[in-house]
């Protein structure tokens, strides 16, 4: 599946829904946050890191607490450590992208990955304040780039800054991984543990979010963690939130097609069924909530989209949203930014601390 621009390049169908929603994609539609966001008072791109050097944009450093998770009754779950050695990777109007190169000890994947801190992050204000996780993943290959990294492209970080200071969405802590290790469209692995092949899906579900917590101030339990992609990065996030109820809450899934097809699978056919969200969602006991897309311009993939609707089922809810005139492109994706923050907001927990 290759990186969309500003044609249509493979359609890519949308996963189901069990009700669908009229959802405004404007800005100014959106609506409040839910209750428990921080009163936005940092400016899009400001707020020094109250322990990094002056101007420096770089988070403050981890502090350990020996491994432990939050106390019992606690909300915030302070950082672990050891702090990973993030680098400015580019400069937004909403503050930097640093990015490292993550080491996974459970899959062995060795893999760079992008992180963006909303401003309030590193604000003294929300010093003791645990923050909601937004997972992103890109269309295409994603090797070695992830297009929610570029604000010409998907300028999410500078949207999110924006309604996050209007307290009309939470601000997110932004991870943002690559996918694959090639530029092989015919080999890609599809974020799943492909036999014989890096364990992608283990690296995606474990030692990602293991190195969240490692790093930033999160908070306990799944209700704050959500995922989104574009493309084939909806595939991931529709796929990683059924086979991990346990770690994500909330998924947006913006114009996939959810079919695992990865020529790397040939000769796993099992397991390739049991990765294949297509197949995922027809017997999905995952108590998650999903936000699927379709562009309306594409006839194909409105009729793919809810072909999928109709195989979807309790507990397991996914709302769908129709962009009108939509077409499978950035340029459309982009669009969608407001919307899905939007309803990432209702259904994810916002900034909490203890006190």
């Amino acid at each position: 599946m290759r990186q969309p621009q500003s044609q249509p390049t493979r359609i890519r169908a949308v996963l189901a829904g069990v009700t669908a929603l009229a959802l405004s994609a404007a800005l100014a539609a959106c609506s409040g946050g839910s209750s428990g966001t921080p009163a936005a008072d940092a400016k899009a791109g400001g707020g020094a890191a109250a322990s990094a050097p002056a101007g420096s944009g770089a988070p403050a450093a981890p502090v350990p607490t020996g491994g432990s998770a939050a106390p019992a009754g606690a909300k915030v779950v302070m950082p672990t450590g050891p702090a990973a050695n993030l680098k400015k990777a580019r400069d937004t109007k909403a503050g930097p992208i640093m990015m490292t190169t993550l080491a996974g000890p459970k899959s062995g994947v060795s893999a760079d990955v992008w992180v963006w801190l909303p401003p309030q992050y590193n604000d003294p204000k929300y010093a003791h304040y645990g923050f909601p996780v937004l997972t992103l993943y890109a269309g295409g290959q994603s090797n070695g780039y992830n297009t929610w990294t570029d604000e010409h492209q998907l300028p999410i970080q500078d949207i999110d800054a924006q309604l996050a200071q209007q307290q009309k969405a939470h601000p997110f802590i932004m991870i943002m991984p690559v996918q694959n290790l090639t530029g092989d469209e015919h080999h890609s692995f599809d974020c799943s543990d492909i036999p014989g092949q890096p364990k992608m899906g283990t690296w995606m579900s474990q030692d990602v979010p293991d190195f969240v917590r490692a790093n930033f101030r999160t908070l306990k339990g799944r209700d704050s963690w959500g995922l989104m992609g574009a493309s084939s990065g909806a595939d991931c996030s529709a796929k990683l939130a059924m086979q991990h109820p346990d770690l994500f809450k909330a998924a947006v899934a913006i114009d996939g097609d959810f079919v695992a097809d990865s020529w790397s699978w040939k000769g796993h056919e099992a397991e390739q069924a049991a990765n294949s969200p297509d197949k995922l969602i027809a017997s999905s006991k995952a108590d998650v909530r999903i936000l699927a897309t379709a562009g309306g311009g594409s006839a194909y993939e409105v009729g793919v989209v809810k072909r999928w609707m109709a195989k979807a089922a309790a507990p397991t809810t996914v709302e769908y949203y129709e962009e009108p005139g939509g077409e499978h492109s950035t340029v459309d994706f982009g669009k969608l930014i407001p919307m899905s923050l939007d309803w990432l907001t209702k259904n994810l927990t916002g900034p909490q601390s203890d006190s």
